[in-house]
């Protein structure tokens, strides 16, 4: 996609002319709540980015830049939004990257940063109905993980080539599961398969025997399991398990991470599923780049550290750490043409765009965004085996 702006000699001046300031970015993700597992990684890519770029003293003429985390909780949307009015109001963060569960992403934007003027890139927020949210926000929404849009038509692509051709489907109840489960049913029966159900299940049961027994008489497959790894996704399959109802599973992005390994181990063998992730020569030059400070290929983490990158080339493109001055660049930097940079790349990146040079972020996920803000998107394809999620091949 071409760039819908095009750097200046007059944004360089600026840039290099910036008085040196101390920037803070919120990294605003699910410390606690469903996910936890897979934000343990996620936060970590993301402040590795913002450290890398704080080292680098390239940022808007020598700014050193910090990382201030707020507990988005995932499900709680006014736990949610408390903690993005602290972030803005009294940690004044210029920027935010997050949320990541979608519902609670979307309740951020819309009632905090939107009145607030300020800029949130979401890694991991993929409810299609985002897309439609952040077409009214101001241009203050980004994401780098792609839409459940396209998520559904990857699972299909999936299943479709490993001969299942019915399935029964469970979601979490919430914006996300519907979002994702509905965008599903509708790419695999375009496609020829049978759902013979797709209901909702409530997280933080402890019994999901009645559930499961609804998922059971209507049969299928294989079950498609579009929770979340440490609440009811698990709690679903191990009644599964447990009443031999199923073996083998289906998992979208929200239920892939070790948790999932060392929940059930080989007694998921033969489950597949997929989740947003860079191809395998971006996935090993950032595993080697993070060389075990965070797990490199959890889901998520390479779009975290992205997500922090854009906002930061983003400044220094327009010469500013003010969200009303750099939203504008996202998308300038995100795309062709100019220089690429890589992950880890981000202080040469920092000084092109310093000299009045170009740039096209790749990152560690490939980034590639088009209009409104979306990611184009890769995903990784995984199966269980011998108890170790492993890919199969990459989409």
């Amino acid at each position: 996609m071409k760039k819908l702006l095009t750097a200046t000699a007059a944004t360089a001046l600026m840039a290099g002319a910036a008085s040196a300031e101390d920037i803070k970015i919120g990294v605003f993700l699910g410390f606690t709540g469903p996910i936890e597992s897979l934000v343990a990684e996620m936060a970590p890519a993301a402040e590795f980015a913002i450290a890398e770029v704080d080292a680098s003293g390239a940022l808007l003429g020598g700014s050193s830049v910090t990382a201030i985390r707020g507990d988005t909780t995932c499900v709680d949307s006014a736990a949610a939004q408390s903690a993005a009015e602290r972030l803005i109001t009294s940690d004044g963060v210029s920027g935010i990257v997050g949320g990541d569960c979608s519902g609670v992403t979307g309740a951020a934007l819309t009632n905090v940063a939107l009145p607030n003027g300020m800029v949130m890139v979401s890694p991991s927020a993929t409810s299609p109905g985002l897309s439609h949210q952040n077409n009214e926000d101001n241009g203050l929404f980004f994401r780098t993980a792609p839409s459940d849009a396209r998520q559904g038509v990857v699972m299909t692509e999936v299943l479709m080539d490993q001969g299942i051709s019915e399935v029964a489907v469970t979601y979490t109840n919430n914006d996300y599961g519907k979002g994702l489960a509905d965008a599903f049913q509708a790419a695999y029966e375009a496609a020829g398969g049978t759902v013979t159900i797709n209901s909702p299940h409530e997280d933080g049961k402890a019994d999901y025997s009645a559930e499961v027994g609804a998922l059971a008489a209507a049969g299928g497959d294989r079950l498609v399991v579009a929770g979340y790894v440490d609440q009811g996704g698990s709690g679903i399959v191990q009644a599964a398990l447990d009443t031999g109802a199923f073996d083998t599973f289906h998992f979208p992005d929200g239920m892939i991470g070790e948790a999932l390994e060392n929940n059930f181990g080989s007694d998921i063998d033969g489950s597949t599923g997929q989740h947003p992730s860079p191809s395998v020569e971006l996935a090993d030059a950032f595993t080697a780049l993070a060389d075990g400070a965070f797990n490199a290929t959890s889901p998520f983490a390479p779009e975290s550290y992205d997500a922090a990158a854009l906002i930061m080339l983003a400044m220094q493109s327009a010469g500013s750490s003010d969200p009303a001055d750099y939203k504008g660049h996202i998308m300038n930097v995100a795309n062709a043409p100019g220089e690429q940079i890589n992950a880890g790349d981000l202080a040469r990146g920092l000084e092109i765009l310093a000299g009045g040079g170009e740039i096209d972020y790749v990152g560690a996920s490939g980034v590639e965004l088009v209009g409104p803000g979306e990611a184009a998107g890769n995903y990784r394809e995984i199966v269980v085996e011998g108890g170790k999620i492993t890919t199969a091949s990459f989409r």
